[in-house]
C-alpha cells in the first residue's frame, strides 16, 4: 500500500539509516521532521530540501527529563504529525573480562538512547496519535539483527535492542487488541536492519584501528530495500532485509508461537493488555 503518513518526526535524522530514509521519502510528498543533536546537519538538510519539506528540531533524545514539553511543543507545531520513525541509536564495544576498565555513563547512556528514549518517546506522542482517528498514524521502531542474535563484542547494545524488539511486540499487541478500539488505527512496524556501513560504526575508535569501521552492507542499497517494503502492498510488522529474512525467521519461530499463544490463554481469561 502507499505510505499513508504524510508528516513523519525522524530521530537520528542527521546520519545514517535516519538520514537515508528521512531523504526517501521527501520526494514522494512526506513532510519531514527531521531530529538530531547536530544543528549545523539539521540546517543543512533544510538548505537542501527547503523549509517546505522538511523542518529542523535539534533535541538529544537522551533527556527524559524534558522529553514531555518538548512532545507537547512539537505536536503543537505540527498538528498533521502521524508517524513516529524512532531510530536514534549509538554502539559501543564492552569487555566484562575487565570490569574495572567500564564506563558505566556509556553504558547507561547507550540503553538510555537506544531503549528508554523510543518507550518514552511512544508514551509522550501516543495522546496526539490517538487524537487523529480515524486517520492512519504509525510508529516505527528500529532495532537491530543483534535484537534477535547478539554479538558479545557489543552486548549492551544487543541487549538495548532485543528489548526493544521485546517492546514492538507487546505494543503492537496492546494497541490492536479487542479492548483498544480507540487504537487500532495505530501501526507498529519493526525495521531491523543487519549491519549496514553507517557511522554507527565509523565513529567507534576501536573498529577503526582494527579495520572493522566499514562492515555492512551498502546504505543506500538497505534503504531503497526498507522503502520498497515499507510502500510495498504487504503490511508488514517486521521489515528484514531479505538476505536475513529466512535466519531470522527460524531463530523467532518458536517463540513467536509461543507468544500468540500466551496471548490467547490470557485473553480466554479476560486479561486486558
Amino acid at each position: 500500500m502507499p505510505f499513508p503518513y504524510k508528516t513523519v518526526l525522524i530521530t537520528g535524522a542527521t546520519s545514517g539509516i535516519g538520514l537515508a530514509l528521512a531523504e526517501r521519502m521527501i520526494p514522494g510528498g512526506i513532510f519531514v521532521i527531521a531530529v538530531g543533536r547536530r544543528k549545523d546537519r539539521l540546517d543543512a538538510l533544510v538548505a537542501k530540501h527547503g523549509a517546505d519539506k522538511i523542518a529542523a528540531e535539534p533535541y538529544d533524545v537522551s533527556d527524559l527529563e524534558n522529553m514531555g514539553e518538548w512532545a507537547k511543543r512539537i505536536t503543537s507545531t505540527y498538528p498533521t504529525l502521524s508517524a513516529l520513525l524512532l531510530n536514534a541509536g549509538f554502539q559501543r564495544t564492552f569487555t566484562f573480562t575487565a570490569p574495572d576498565t567500564l564506563p558505566l555513563d556509556t553504558l547507561t547512556s547507550e540503553l538510555t538512547t537506544n531503549y528508554l528514549s523510543p518507550v518514552h518517546m511512544t508514551t509522550h506522542f501516543l495522546p496526539h496519535l490517538i487524537s487523529i482517528s480515524p486517520a492512519p498514524a504509525a510508529i516505527l521502531l528500529v532495532s537491530s539483527g543483534l535484537a534477535i542474535i547478539p554479538f558479545p563484542r557489543c552486548p549492551n547494545y544487543s541487549a538495548s535492542k532485543a528489548a526493544l524488539h521485546s517492546f514492538a511486540w507487546s505494543l503492537r499487541e496492546q494497541l490492536s487488541g479487542p479492548d483498544a478500539a480507540h487504537t487500532r488505527h495505530i501501526r507498529v512496524v519493526e525495521i531491523i536492519p543487519p549491519a549496514v556501513r553507517t557511522e554507527l560504526h565509523s565513529q567507534q575508535g576501536d573498529l577503526v584501528e582494527a579495520g572493522q569501521d566499514k562492515m555492512g552492507m551498502d546504505l543506500g542499497e538497505y534503504v531503497e530495500e526498507t522503502w520498497g517494503d515499507l510502500v510495498g502492498e504487504e503490511e508488514m510488522d517486521e521489515v528484514v532485509f531479505s538476505g536475513q529474512r529466512e535466519r531470522l525467521k527460524g531463530v523467532e519461530e518458536g517463540r513467536r508461537e509461543a507468544f500468540e499463544g500466551f496471548v490467547g490463554v490470557m485473553r480466554g481469561r479476560g486479561a486486558k493488555f
